[in-house]
């Protein structure tokens, strides 16, 4: 048999065999089972497309993988945006196109300076702020193991730049927390990064769950069951001597302002007082109410800052969410 008759034969005998094959698996195989796996393939090549080009790098760590500033998890971009109160926020320097710049401090305990840093969107300075609790914006410090809080308020220049005067009192990483919203869109944004601070750190023990705290005399204990399955009602007493305090000053629109992190990362919870915002001169007590909800079962220090006598005070409380 010469060559060109033996391939066409072979040829054939391909193309029965493959229309053999193909009846058979459409007896084996249901049409609607197939429409799945060609649904899932299209579905996980979308996937890895996602994944392609992750791995860039920024101020040293791997951002595309989720994390950022050394190694800490970045929230997902967009999460924490508006007032979403379950959602993960502050563990991240970017959120919704903006971006928190390194922040510059003094290096060492004790040395005076300034912390200065700014907030960016697409590499320029923002500089229109909405004003939400009496304030453009709202930066909170506090070391890793929940000491040394600090709820401040910087002043921004021209340039966009915030800054106010700073002394470290102790060593370790700290927190910085920018809270604020931007005109541009009226969402609240929470953005953070770390910052180290030279010197010996004297390792404290876990702190205990406790409801109750006094400050300067004041006695600020918690009523209500911070939870993640839903919103909470959490209601703080402030007395003296045993006395119920009547005289509690407004303070950022509120007569009570809330900060509560979650231990072990410090991700930052939505508190809003509840109740319509004070007049000037008003005074009230002993109960200010607020409303949160815990992303997840956990521990969770709380930090109540209130004001009697024009002076503000901040009480520190732990919690376990379930």
């Amino acid at each position: 048999m010469n060559a060109p008759r033996r391939l066409g034969l072979y040829g054939a005998g391909l193309a029965a065999l493959f229309a053999a094959t193909f009846a058979l698996a459409g007896a084996v195989v249901p049409d609607d089972t197939a429409a799945a796996w060609s649904s899932a393939r299209s579905a996980g090549a979308g996937e890895a497309g996602t994944d392609a080009g992750h791995g860039g790098m920024v101020d040293g760590g791997v951002v595309d993988d989720g994390m950022v500033d050394g190694g800490e998890a970045a929230a997902p971009a967009g999460h924490g945006s508006g007032h979403d109160a379950a959602a993960v926020r502050g563990l991240g320097l970017e959120q919704d196109g903006l971006l928190l710049s390194p922040v510059s401090a003094p290096a060492e305990v004790g040395e005076d300076g300034t912390l200065s840093f700014a907030v960016t969107a697409d590499g320029e300075p923002v500089t229109a702020f909405a004003t939400e609790h009496d304030k453009k914006l709202h930066l909170i410090v506090v070391r890793s193991d929940g000491t040394g809080f600090r709820h401040v308020h910087p002043t921004m220049a021209d340039d966009g730049v915030w800054s106010l005067p700073w002394t470290w009192a102790e060593a370790g990483t700290y927190r910085v927390y920018a809270d604020f919203v931007p005109e541009a869109t009226g969402e609240n944004v929470t953005l953070s990064r770390t910052v180290d601070v030279a010197g010996a750190v004297e390792p404290r023990p876990a702190e205990e769950a406790t409801a109750s705290d006094t400050v300067d005399g004041f006695t600020v204990t918690l009523d209500g069951d911070l939870t993640s399955s839903g919103e909470s009602v959490l209601t703080v007493r402030v007395t003296r001597d045993g006395e119920p305090v009547t005289d509690l000053e407004p303070y950022l629109g509120a007569y009570g302002h809330l900060v509560a992190l979650r231990a072990g990362d410090l991700a930052y919870l939505h508190v809003h007082p509840e109740g319509d915002e004070p007049e000037a001169g008003a005074v009230s007590g002993p109960e200010v109410a607020f409303v949160t909800r815990a992303p997840t079962p956990g521990r969770y220090l709380l930090y109540l800052d209130f004001k009697v006598g024009g002076q503000v005070r901040t009480a520190h409380l732990v919690v376990d969410a379930h």
